[in-house]
């Protein structure tokens, strides 16, 4: 893969070594730091569908409820799915539902919380958007239209990059 002069060197991607290969970064010698990490999405559906959630009446059980557990166990199971991410011991994972500011939907927020040498950013993302994934396999017998948006890390803190706030 050849990088244009504008975009990032290989030398620039933590995840690549000076040959261009893909390996997994060596946390050892860093910090063990307080690390928080949140990431959302939105999952854009018809009124009737949103309805039915709210409501219940899915036979498949609480839509919502459901979505949370996947959302927590997919966390747990980041490192186990994105191949150079390092297992992480996580002190906390949530999942939160609210109502998307544009259209009719969900929005998914979730917030993962460790103590360790390397961040949760990717454990956040993996969440949220497994959460979605839920909601819409839930939901998908009464609404194959609907759209997962936006996935995206929300904030950080912790570690030796510092803090960062989406705008």
């Amino acid at each position: 893969m050849k990088m244009s002069e504008s975009s990032n060197s290989a030398r620039d991607l933590s995840h690549i070594d000076e040959s261009g290969k893909a390996r997994m970064v060596d946390v050892g010698s860093k910090d063990v730091t307080e690390r928080v990490a949140s990431a959302g999405c939105e999952i854009h559906m018809q009124q009737s569908t949103l309805d039915l959630i709210r409501s219940g009446g899915f036979d498949k059980g609480d839509v919502l409820g459901v979505a949370r557990l996947a959302g927590v166990m997919a966390g747990k199971k980041t490192s186990d799915l994105i191949p150079l991410c390092h297992p992480l011991a996580l002190n906390q994972i949530t999942i939160d539902f609210g109502d998307v500011e544009t259209g009719i939907g969900l929005t998914v927020t979730s917030t993962a919380r460790t103590s360790g040498k390397t961040g949760v950013e990717m454990e956040a993302l993996t969440a949220a958007s497994l959460a979605a994934l839920t909601i819409y396999d839930m939901c998908k017998a009464v609404d194959r239209a609907m759209r997962i948006t936006d996935i995206r890390l929300l904030s950080k803190s912790g570690g030796k990059s510092g803090d960062y706030v989406a705008e």
